[in-house]
């Protein structure tokens, strides 16, 4: 079997680089372990806005008004909905936060976001006593329903093999050689999973684990992303995800309970309704030190690629990389020093 690509990994990373490669009419074969889930947890939101300190996401906007089409597009083609648009609320702590608020409303790249006036709060579930700020045109990305229809349409096409990818069985010269395939190129797209790559386990990934619950609270009826000291996501039929933590200690997959005691505790100061915890879940983020995604070659392998360290902001980056990634492999196109992977090389 010849190919020009061989994915590994299957998260929105490998996600993105399919999609270029389908649409530039490259041939590939992709591995999946289904061993890493920080893709298929994680709330799956696209905002620009850093709402911690109310300033703009590291290219933010051109990143949503790149990822959304092509997310259309695979709408389309499956016939299914994963864009679901929800406005966020953001609950202030103090007059201060919303002295802040204001003044960052005025910087014209969040103008299409940020909306003024401040809105009361009018629902009795809900703690914020300061008001809220909302922020309009941002949504989520349904992930997990996303992942999971395109592997059936890759299985469909005998294009994805559902095994744990062996290092020591890729033999690397003019043409890469993995058992009875011959490919061009790699592309690495493992997340967490890097740990174990020996061939870019050298790149510095400080990854962090975040544990969400989900709750059903019939009284609740809320329609908006609430963020306060944690979000709070409606999902229909009274159902809301709650996250999320950061452990950078643990690195296990496994839900505990230090995590979802953290999450109690949290979510008493932003709603005071009953409720009651349905799911438990956790996954470990691609995180890279300097909070930057790495993309590149390999040193000195340079048909090895990684498109790796998405960290919370995947549904975002991950069509802008690939499309980065993709070009320079294939066009010689410079990768920017600030997302290349080779920043780190001695």
């Amino acid at each position: 079997m010849k190919v020009d690509y061989i994915i590994v990994g299957f998260g929105l990373a490998g996600l993105m680089f399919v999609e270029k490669l389908k649409k530039q009419n490259k041939s590939f074969v992709v591995f999946e372990n289904s061993s890493q889930n920080s893709s298929k947890v994680a709330a799956g939101m696209f905002n620009p806005v850093v709402l911690k300190r109310f300033t703009a996401v590291w290219n933010g906007k051109a990143q949503i008004d790149y990822a959304l089409p092509l997310f259309q597009n695979i709408e389309k083609r499956l016939d299914k909905s994963y864009i679901e648009y929800i406005d966020i609320y953001r609950s202030f702590k103090s007059i201060e936060e919303q002295n802040n608020w204001y003044a960052a409303c005025d910087k014209p790249i969040l103008l299409n976001y940020m909306t003024t006036p401040l809105l009361a709060n009018t629902n009795s579930e809900i703690n914020a006593p300061f008001k809220f700020g909302k922020l309009k045109n941002t949504g989520r990305l349904k992930v997990k329903e996303l992942l999971a229809d395109c592997k059936i349409e890759l299985i469909r096409n005998k294009l994805i093999r559902e095994e744990t990818f062996n290092y020591d069985a890729l033999l690397i010269a003019n043409v890469l050689e993995y058992n009875d395939i011959k490919a061009e190129k790699i592309v690495f797209c493992e997340g967490f999973g890097l740990k174990d790559n020996p061939y870019f386990n050298y790149l510095p990934m400080n990854e962090a684990k975040g544990e969400l619950i989900t709750i059903h609270a019939p009284k609740l009826k809320m329609n908006f992303l609430l963020k306060s000291a944690i979000f709070v996501l409606p999902l229909g039929n009274d159902l809301y995800k709650v996250g999320a933590t950061f452990n950078w200690k643990d690195k296990t997959q496994k839900p505990t309970e230090e995590g979802r005691l953290e999450l109690i505790n949290k979510l008493k100061t932003a709603i005071d309704t009953p409720y009651k915890i349905v799911n438990h879940v956790a996954g470990i983020r691609p995180t890279i030190k300097d909070r930057r995604p790495i993309i590149g070659t390999h040193p000195k392998y340079k048909k090895l690629a990684i498109l790796n360290g998405l960290g919370t902001r995947g549904v975002m980056l991950a069509p802008t990389m690939a499309a980065i990634l993709y070009n320079h492999l294939e066009n010689n196109q410079n990768i920017e020093k600030e997302i290349n992977c080779n920043r780190f090389n001695s």
